[in-house]
């Protein structure tokens, strides 16, 4: 079992940058890839960025070179640094961790934290 809490939410203007944190019980990242994804108001929950390995990344279009993934294995924390944000990054973000070796297909990330919400006004 995953227990996933998400923190570093709040309001910013576009342009500016935002650091979210994503907590993790257990030993995450030897067993399992981790995520973040999102969701705005009356849209799907959409992928982020997923990492595995702590080195393997890959990138949603709409973000790639403006966020970055990180994660500290012995505090057992995934990080989602966001520079240039935009309006259209407003959503609630979640964190999310599949098993190791498979796909990065939504129905495989069992565990999910509960959200923080990131506001970008214009």
């Amino acid at each position: 079992q995953v227990h996933l809490v998400e923190s570093g939410g709040g309001l910013v203007q576009a342009g500016g940058s935002l650091r979210l944190s994503c907590a993790a019980s257990g030993r995450t990242f030897s067993s399992y890839a981790m995520a973040w994804f999102r969701q705005a108001p009356g849209k799907e929950r959409e992928f982020v960025v997923d990492m595995s390995w702590s080195t393997d990344t890959y990138y949603a279009d709409s973000v790639r070179g403006r966020f970055t993934i990180s994660g500290d294995n012995a505090k057992n924390m995934v990080y989602l640094q966001m520079n240039n944000l935009k309006p259209e990054d407003t959503a609630v973000y979640y964190c999310a961790a599949r098993p190791l070796f498979t796909a990065r297909a939504m129905d495989n990330y069992k565990f999910w934290g509960q959200g923080t919400q990131v506001t970008v006004s214009s």
